[in-house]
């Protein structure tokens, strides 16, 4: 019977199925992870096996086709009867066995043959003979499932495709899977890639199919929209890309940096198309294990969907802050360290590189710059190519030259984008309070154009182009708070006074270019007082509270005394409404002298210095002079009339006396008003008046530049700061080398970011410098205008 059948010699049967020597496998060969196995039902196969060691090909012990039928629970489901046992109840054979049996003697009833793959588990391989069970469902129908069998080295996209098949999903849906987890909640089957054993899936788990709406959002995603609202979305029809973004609250940088990136069309037809989910790449450890890329693919999906006037970023913003802190709350951020953000880390999520190779970087060594251009390119694509890297990234071309041996270092780097500097004034304006030594005229607000590297000597030339006071007789203060917070010296950097601080610019008698000690005058800063009697003193030093603007007064060296003092503030201060203040004092009574404290033939002493201790906020600008009102017929107090004010030594903040025998570099007085006397002569809206120069009609004009201004300043030459020294490889040591960068090759989407602060060790300045661009390609600042020659980064 064997022989008509055309069957091979029952000794060679026997070999080619149970091997004899490693030149012919069979059954009791080792297992490989990957390979197929098939069951065979052991009474078949020990009833061939008697067969072909009977030696006689027509006995009667002949075994007829392949019957695996007890092996089956039942034979229309053809699911395998649980807790079978090898070599009891089946035996396994390779693939190449199975064949071979099935060539030879074919099945019964035309039995599926039971297929089955060797798992490599974690610490053996084996065949699985019991696949896993999953429970797939759809989203919208969780309480109708189908059972599907799947081998732990499928991989997750089998069982999509498996789901997408059972519910006969149309091609162009995109779908996406979820597992139910013992405690009711859900997790997301993120890379498809992976194998069902690494997602941990076992048999019996509910896996549920989502299907993305027509509005480019997923169901999961919003469960707290009613369904009718999501009908009228997805029934609305609108230009898709036409689509808002709406502001959760200071986040119009990121809404901004989105509607740009949004409008690039490779970027976008990219993840229109799904061809991200290809390129997902889940294991980058510098990555964000593809969830910033499939946010930002929902994003994308929803705005070009058609179906929305405006979206909520609050998923993908969510998302940004889980991988950036910076960007979590609602505080203001910059646009472009969002961008910045969002290109690296898709870049990284959709990179093609699995394993990042370690590339040794060669020197120049004197080769052409298009040979050393295409091997910097070659290498960064060897560990970085992503759409991103297509689009966005070109190659700068950097020179650094060796002050000390002329030695030329060529390289080239990658760039994402182009940080541009905006040309910057080498003026400054600022605005200062003129105070005359005429008390008569009232202070004068000038606004002044300085060099914006200059001193303080230059802020006074200035002023005195506009006073004629010769600049050596002035004196610059900081006033803050009724005090002087610096006094500032001729040599001092303008960069050190912030454009909100109040500059005060005082006339005194004594040239700064004479030597203090044989002057003759000595400048003496004044603080106002206010006795506060009866006060709540919380916010005063001793029952008395500054007020005014303080003084730098000049007097004669010859006039050191309390008295003479007393005098000199007496009649520089009795020159505003004379007549108003006559009349006043003729009807006042004339309290007796009061005894003082302090000796009025205590000398004064002389020399300048700041005041330290500043709070930060800055006070109301109408800070300028004092206009007390003395009687006009008493120019000096007479005996047994009450004074106007009395002098103190004070610290520095003119919160404390000090004895006049206390030894400090700059004597401070105070003049402390009695609050009655106060009220009655010193006049509070005169005081805080003051005249504004014709100087403050002025404005510097700023002209608008053009951005190849700026590019071209991007390629100047420069030289390295101390900070950032060059090592020369000739000289052997650090060197503060000329750096020249030049663009080689630019993408196909050239990002230009204009940096608008300018920074100095004092402040930062922001620019608001007009910028011209153009927003054709056919102007005159096409591409090939920035650097020639250019190529193109392929």
């Amino acid at each position: 019977m064997a022989a008509e059948r055309g069957l091979p010699g029952l000794e060679a049967q026997r070999r080619q199925v149970e091997g004899e020597g490693p030149a012919q496998p069979g059954l009791e060969r080792p297992l490989r992870a990957g390979e197929k196995w098939y069951l065979l039902e052991n009474h078949w196969y020990k009833q061939w096996k008697a067969y072909v060691e009977s030696g006689n090909q027509n006995s009667s012990s002949f075994p007829g086709r392949i019957n695996n039928a007890e092996l089956f629970e039942d034979l229309e489901s053809y699911r395998l009867k649980d807790r079978l046992v090898e070599h009891e109840e089946y035996v396994l054979v390779p693939e190449e066995v199975w064949n071979k049996l099935v060539s030879w003697y074919g099945t019964e009833h035309d039995q599926p043959a039971i297929e089955r793959k060797v798992v490599d588990l974690p610490s053996m391989q084996k065949v699985e003979v019991y696949l896993v069970e999953l429970y797939l469902c759809q989203h919208n129908d969780m309480d109708n499932f189908v059972i599907s069998q799947f081998s732990r080295m499928d991989v997750i996209d089998t069982v999509l495709k498996e789901a997408r098949r059972q519910f006969c999903i149309p091609a162009e849906d995109e779908t996406r899977l979820w597992v139910k987890n013992s405690d009711g909640s859900c997790e997301r089957l993120r890379n498809l890639q992976t194998t069902v054993l690494d997602a941990c899936l076992s048999s019996g788990q509910v896996v549920i199919m989502e299907t993305r709406s027509k509005d480019g959002t997923w169901p999961s995603s919003r469960p707290h929209i009613m369904k009718n609202s999501i009908e009228e979305e997805e029934l609305y029809r609108g230009q898709p890309g036409v689509c808002g973004l709406t502001n959760l609250g200071n986040t119009c940088f990121m809404n901004s940096a989105l509607q740009c990136l949004s409008n690039v069309p490779p970027l976008t037809e990219y993840f229109l198309n799904n061809c991200y989910l290809d390129e997902l790449n889940f294991s980058n450890p510098l990555g964000m294990k593809g969830e910033i890329a499939e946010a930002y693919a929902d994003l994308i999906k929803q705005q070009w969907s058609g179906h929305h006037r405006s979206i909520v970023p609050r998923m993908f913003k969510t998302k940004v802050g889980h991988f950036a802190s910076q960007f979590l709350g609602y505080q203001q951020h910059d646009s472009q360290e969002l961008l910045s953000f969002l290109l690296d880390g898709l870049h990284e999520d959709l990179n093609r590189i699995k394993k990042k190779e370690y590339i040794e970087l060669k020197d120049a060594a004197g080769r052409p710059d298009e040979e050393v251009a295409e091997e910097a390119w070659r290498n960064h694509k060897r560990r970085n190519n992503s759409i991103i890297v297509d689009i966005f990234h070109g190659l700068f071309k950097s020179t650094l030259v060796c002050p000390e041996c002329g030695k030329v270092s060529v390289t080239f780097d990658p760039f994402c984008y182009l940080s541009a500097p905006l040309p910057v004034s080498k003026d400054r304006v600022m605005e200062v309070f003129f105070v005359s030594m005429d008390p008569s005229k009232k202070p004068e607000q000038h606004r002044l154009i300085v060099p914006k590297a200059g001193k303080v000597l230059d802020l006074c030339l200035a002023l005195s182009k506009h006073t004629e006071v010769p600049a050596e007789r002035m004196m610059v203060a900081d006033v803050f708070s009724h005090r002087f917070y610096k006094i500032y010296q001729m040599e001092e950097s303008l960069s050190c006074i912030l454009d909100r601080d109040d500059i005060f610019i005082y006339e005194v008698s004594v040239s700064l270019l004479e030597d203090p000690s044989t002057a003759d005058a000595v400048v003496l800063p004044v603080y106002l007082r206010e006795h506060a009697q009866g006060r709540d003193y919380s916010d005063t030093y001793y029952g008395v509270v500054l007020f005014g603007h303080p003084l730098l007064v000049s007097v004669p060296r010859d006039q050191l005394s309390w008295e003479a003092i007393y005098q000199l503030l007496l009649h520089q201060e009795e020159e505003e409404e004379e007549e108003e203040t006559a009349a006043e004092g003729s009807n006042s009574q004339e309290p007796s002298l009061e005894a003082k404290e302090n000796a009025l033939d205590t000398p004064v002493r002389e020399e300048g210095a700041g005041v330290e201790g500043k709070p930060s906020p800055k006070p109301s600008p109408h800070r300028h002079s004092h206009s007390p009102q003395t009687p006009s017929s008493s120019p000096s107090p007479p005996t047994r009339q009450k004074l106007l004010f009395t002098l103190h030594h004070v610290n520095s903040n003119g919160t404390s006396d000090r004895m006049a025998s206390q030894d400090e570099a700059q004597p401070y007085l105070a003049m402390d008003w009695d609050s009655d006397m106060k009220k009655r002569y010193y006049n509070e809206a005169e005081a805080e008046g003051y005249v504004k120069h014709d100087c403050m009609g002025y404005m510097l004009k700023k002209n608008p530049v053009k951005l190849q201004e700026c590019i071209e300043l991007f390629t100047t030459v420069e030289t390295l700061e101390e900070e950032n020294p060059w090592y020369c490889p000739t000289c052997k040591k650090h060197q503060l080398a000329t750096k020249k960068l030049d663009l080689w090759s630019l993408p196909e989407i050239l990002i230009i970011h204009l940096k608008r602060f300018s920074y100095t060790k004092f402040s930062r300045e922001k620019l608001d410098t007009l910028v011209e661009f153009p927003i054709h390609a056919d102007t005159e600042y096409s591409a090939k205008r920035l650097c020639a020659p250019l190529r193109c980064a392929s």
